[in-house]
């Protein structure tokens, strides 16, 4: 299985092909907003297999995830006054 990034507008205007792909081509989607990870995008197929205690492929999710997550803690600037994100 692969594993794409997206940002949210082009996941939201495109999102009948990320389902196709995510479920015909087994793809997971990191959606982005701000150039930090929001969400997760898998099958339904693939969260079964999640579930039902395929521990090799939740290794591998908890990896993604992990590395995925925004690097930041409480108190940390994500953007200064007058920049975007």
């Amino acid at each position: 299985m692969k594993t794409k990034w997206i940002a949210s507008t082009e996941a939201q205007n495109n999102f009948g092909r990320l389902l196709d792909d995510v479920i015909q081509n087994k793809t997971r989607y990191i959606i982005k907003r701000r150039n930090i990870s929001q969400a997760l995008l898998i099958s339904i197929v693939d969260l079964e297999h999640l579930l039902a205690g395929n521990e090799a492929e939740r290794q591998q999710v908890a990896k993604i995830i992990h590395e995925a997550k925004p690097a930041y803690t409480i108190g940390s600037v994500l953007v200064e006054d007058g920049e975007q994100g």
